[in-house]
């Protein structure tokens, strides 16, 4: 992915050159392509390519790192796809190395030195992703550490319960509790986009709903832990979109090998070779997993739908990976003026100018954006709408073989009179 910063040397001729009067800093742009005016009420889009534009400096940013949540079913039905996980999660994790993301596999499932995994089936990943011949290795002060895993004896029913049980270390999904694992949430970062992967041959009892059932979980207490379980007494963690998590997770993506068996009946089950069928369908997943737009694989078909599903997740990952929305300014010396800088974005075709706002409060719905100091400014903040824009455009157009189809820039332009809100 490529976010341009544009420095510019602009000379006293530049003023002449621009198609507007770059002395005039209320001229007002409304938001082109992602919204745009009528005709009659045009914006002023500033190209890269303008006259007052035409020396550039490009940096290439670091993409905002993601984490990826394995959630695997243990029971005892899950031998062939515990298999499959097992066997295959370094060659998922060698698709998501190959790109430029800073990642983290997190997996959550039995451990095969969990005393509980008797007579189930635990998950143990070799080596080099767990860089541990004993299974799980769960350093998060390593800078380097790419693998978690908590020990969570995941029911075929349960997994939402468990995985929002688990997260906040509630009740019986505490460590220690007979549903739960080792805390998990510090392995998580804050600026990393999330994927939640499910494995199992039945469907979650507690639905997706929409995703209202991961934002209002806790109705009965403010959206404070612990929250009531419609299932039983135990008590679990607020919903993922909750304020309670800060942001954590949003814009997750969910992803899932299960029993479905058809693209348009999400009761209907896939069937094994020689005729038998999972226990459920899975419908519950296929609801949350269509909403996010992850991938999904039938568990029925065995092996030969594993490479392809690791590709597939590798592929959305990269696609759900977001750019920074805020852009150091190049070292311009006595030749910036803050008050000659314009942002914008392209979505490959048409460019946008957005309109600068005096701060994050004011930026409202609008495509804008803000300095980090008006009166020093060292950084180029995106609004919310804005920052939402650029990152559903900007990003690796092609990683590794792994077409993620985002071909849009973001351009910050010096030289230029501001245009502003």
């Amino acid at each position: 992915m490529r976010v341009i910063l544009t420095a510019l040397v602009c000379l006293a001729a530049c003023a002449q050159q621009s198609s507007f009067d770059p002395t005039d800093a209320s001229v007002e742009a409304e938001a082109g392509p992602f919204g745009g005016p009528d005709a009659s009420d045009a914006p002023v889009v500033i190209e890269p390519d303008a006259a007052c534009a035409a020396v550039k400096q490009v940096a290439d940013p670091t993409p905002l790192p993601v984490d990826i949540i394995w959630v695997v079913d243990n029971s005892s039905s899950m031998a062939p796809a515990v298999s499959e996980v097992n066997a295959g999660l370094n060659a998922f994790a060698n698709l998501i190395a190959a790109t430029t993301l800073d990642y983290r596999v997190i997996v959550l499932s039995l451990l095969p030195t969990d005393s509980r995994a008797s007579g189930l089936y635990p998950i143990c990943i070799p080596q080099p992703l767990a860089d541990n011949p004993n299974c799980g290795d769960n350093d998060a002060g390593d800078p380097n550490q790419r693998f978690f895993q908590s020990s969570i004896n995941v029911k075929s029913t349960q997994t939402f319960e468990q995985l929002l049980g688990s997260l906040a270390q509630v009740s019986v999904y505490a460590q220690g509790g007979s549903l739960g694992g080792e805390p998990w949430l510090q392995w998580l970062r804050p600026s990393a986009t999330k994927t939640l992967v499910f494995v199992t041959d039945d469907n979650a009892r507690m639905t997706a709903l929409g995703l209202e059932t991961w934002s209002y979980h806790c109705q009965d207490d403010a959206g404070t832990p612990p929250c009531d379980n419609a299932f039983n007494n135990n008590k679990i963690g607020p919903g993922l979109l909750e304020p309670y998590w800060n942001h954590l997770f949003d814009g997750f993506l969910a992803a899932g090998v299960y029993g479905w068996g058809d693209e348009n009946q999400p009761d209907v089950r896939c069937t094994y070779d020689g005729g038998a069928m999972p226990p459920a369908s899975g419908a519950n997943y296929t609801d949350l997993i269509k909403q996010t737009g992850g991938p999904r694989a039938q568990i029925c078909a065995g092996h030969a739908a594993w490479g392809p599903f690791f590709q597939d997740v590798a592929t959305a990952v990269l696609a759900n990976s977001k750019i920074s929305c805020t852009m150091d300014i190049p070292s311009s010396g006595s030749q910036l003026d803050p008050k000659q800088v314009n942002v914008t974005i392209t979505d490959g075709t048409q460019t946008t100018t957005l309109t600068k706002t005096d701060g994050k409060g004011d930026c409202g719905a609008d495509l804008s954006w803000y300095y980090d100091d008006d009166t020093a400014p060292t950084k180029v903040i995106l609004c919310p709408a804005a920052c939402t824009a650029a990152q559903s455009l900007v990003g690796n157009s092609s990683d590794a073989g792994l077409d993620a189809g985002k071909t849009g820039e973001v351009d910050v332009l010096f030289g230029c009179a501001t245009i502003v809100k």
